[in-house]
């Protein structure tokens, strides 16, 4: 798909036909990977959740019922930073007033790539930031360095919502 199409297709979408096969989540998961990171850290981790099993615990005991019937018959990706890495200099301290958000801003863009890259695959995503961390966390075996971001949810959709309307340029954009 080419790349402005590409970015313009691309939806939130809350109702799901079907998940995902395995290869694909895992090219796409690549791809994720491919995204920027400061000084190339690379701190951005996945838990990817496919098993039926998994995937009905998880969403029961971990999302609210809204994110729940959103994200019915998708995968779930969980996704996570390594804290205190990103932004820190070489005794821990933060290089500025951003500390740990660089760590956040590196995840945005490797979950920028992972959406598109579902998209351009033929798959949609739901980016949902409402959820149990802690219950993330033990049933995943996600360790305490890492802070927990969002659940994607990645399936083939089964609704073709029409694009939310944005604001205007000039009230996001200066130009100098």
């Amino acid at each position: 798909m080419e790349f402005n199409e590409l970015i313009t297709a691309r939806r939130s979408i809350r109702k799901y036909e079907g998940g995902i096969g395995h290869e694909d989540l895992a090219e796409i998961l690549h791809a994720a990977q491919q995204a920027p990171s400061w000084k190339n850290q690379q701190t951005s981790r996945c838990y990817a959740v496919e098993t039926p099993e998994t995937l009905e615990d998880l969403r029961a005991k971990a999302l609210p019922s809204f994110n729940q019937n959103s994200s019915a018959r998708a995968a779930l990706v969980v996704t996570t930073f390594v804290k205190d890495t990103v932004g820190f200099d070489n005794d821990g301290r933060p290089v500025n007033e951003i500390g740990n958000g660089w760590g956040a801003y590196d995840l945005g863009l490797h979950d920028a790539y992972l959406v598109l890259a579902a998209k351009n695959l033929g798959y949609d995503t739901l980016i949902m930031g409402i959820r149990d961390a802690g219950v993330l966390r033990e049933k995943l075996g996600i360790p305490a360095n890492e802070e927990i971001m969002s659940v994607i949810a990645v399936g083939k959709a089964a609704e073709s919502p029409a694009p939310r309307p944005r604001k205007a340029m000039e009230e996001v954009v200066r130009f100098f």
